[in-house]
């Protein structure tokens, strides 16, 4: 009988003394179920009851066919990757993520860059995201928004790669030892936060060039130059200067982003199978919300990275001031550390002053993590499935 997505153990086989086989196969019946999940929604599983010499049965819902048998075992749970799934599996699906994240996305990071700006010039005073870009295109040409977007795809590759390999890694391995086949949200925090430091150790660099280049007037003309300039003033150290406040803003931002993406994940895609529609609204809304709440740590780091020259101007003024002497506008004193440049943001514009172009950074990060989220999900779920095939197929020739 069938009742609420339960059924009977019944199968259509058609040989003499069948029910005593199936009877003493039952006892030894192994019910599969991948990953922990149900496949599909039409209350189907998978029953194993093998004796010596006999082939698998499939109990669904309905009679079995040739059709439904197939069906039933190309269905996937590529949550889990297959056993043996080197890690590079997740190293290139990570990798090809992150690069049309940020691509796709990079016009807005440079428009939400110069609205970070402490102290714009008249020319770069933007009323909201679309006035910047109409602006930005009108006065500095059409291809100024993507300018430097070269060195943020060299760097997001590497950088992404690392990240959702250390990612999925660590999330297994803690979620297994904290609620063994089950999510845990603590796991997910911790692993996103790991997997953040390897990825801004890469991208950090790439960061600074790409603000250097984003902002009005930049005086760089081209990376190679911007990456020279760099080394000859302000030394080696001018690509990490903001490292620390980067991991201090995204190490909350991460282990929020993770968490608020898993916990949507099991609302709108509970049996966590391959879902396009709950991957881009998950990843929007968890980028939105991280977003939004570490704003003020971004702008401190956009500070750091640009060295901003009327910001340092206030600050020069202000260290003379105090000393009793002139200052002067020009100098080889750097913002440096969060301190300082929480100090600076707060002098020259107040506690607003940290949520400058908060506006561009949710705009930006909500396709943005909905991208990366999408295209990682559907890379994972096609290799899993090309290798789920493989695995079958090699089952199938071992049989005959």
């Amino acid at each position: 009988m069938e009742a609420d997505g339960f059924m009977s153990r019944r199968t259509s086989v058609e040989a003499a003394g069948v029910d005593s086989r199936v009877t003493s196969a039952a006892a030894r019946a192994e019910i599969r179920w991948l990953g922990g999940r149900l496949l599909g929604t039409s209350g189907r599983f998978h029953v194993s009851s093998r004796m010596a010499g006999e082939q698998d049965f499939v109990s669904v819902s309905h009679r079995s066919t040739p059709e439904t048998l197939t069906s039933v075992e190309t269905e996937v749970d590529y949550e889990g990757l297959p056993q043996g799934v080197s890690t590079s599996t997740h190293m290139l699906a990570g990798a090809v993520a992150g690069i049309m994240e940020h691509c796709v996305m990079y016009p807005i990071d440079c428009v939400k860059t110069r609205m970070q700006s402490l102290h714009p010039e008249p020319g770069a005073r933007y009323r909201n995201v679309m006035d910047a870009l109409r602006q930005i295109v009108q006065t500095e040409g059409v291809w100024r928004p993507i300018r430097g977007v070269n060195v943020l795809a060299v760097g997001a590759g590497p950088a992404h790669a690392l990240y959702f390999a250390c990612y999925e890694k660590i999330k297994f391995s803690l979620s297994d030892a904290i609620h063994p086949g089950t999510n845990s949200h603590f796991a997910n925090g911790v692993a996103g936060c790991m997997a953040t430091v390897l990825h801004d150790a890469i991208m950090n660099p790439a960061e600074v060039v790409k603000q250097r280049m984003q902002m009005f007037n930049s005086p760089y003309r081209g990376v190679v130059d911007c990456v020279s300039s760099l080394l000859r003033h302000e030394g080696p150290a001018a690509f990490y200067r903001s490292y620390t406040t980067q991991l201090t803003m995204n190490v909350p931002f991460q282990a929020l982003h993770f968490m608020t993406y898993e916990y949507l994940q099991e609302l709108l895609n509970p049996h966590r199978q391959y879902n396009p529609s709950s991957h881009v609204v998950s990843g929007a809304l968890a980028g939105a919300l991280a977003a939004a709440a570490t704003t003020p740590l971004d702008v401190c780091k956009t500070l750091l990275n640009t060295q901003e020259a009327r910001a340092i101007h206030v600050v020069q003024a202000e260290a003379a001031t105090g000393a009793g002497a002139v200052a002067s506008a020009s100098g080889s004193r750097q913002i440096s550390g969060l301190g300082e440049a929480f100090r600076t943001v707060y002098r020259m514009g107040g506690v607003p002053a940290f949520f400058k172009g908060v506006q561009a950074r949710v705009i930006y990060q909500m396709p943005s993590t909905a991208i990366s989220w999408s295209v990682y999900e559907f890379f994972k779920y096609i290799i899993t499935k090309r290798q789920h095939e493989r695995r079958l197929h090699g089952d199938r020739d071992g049989d005959k």
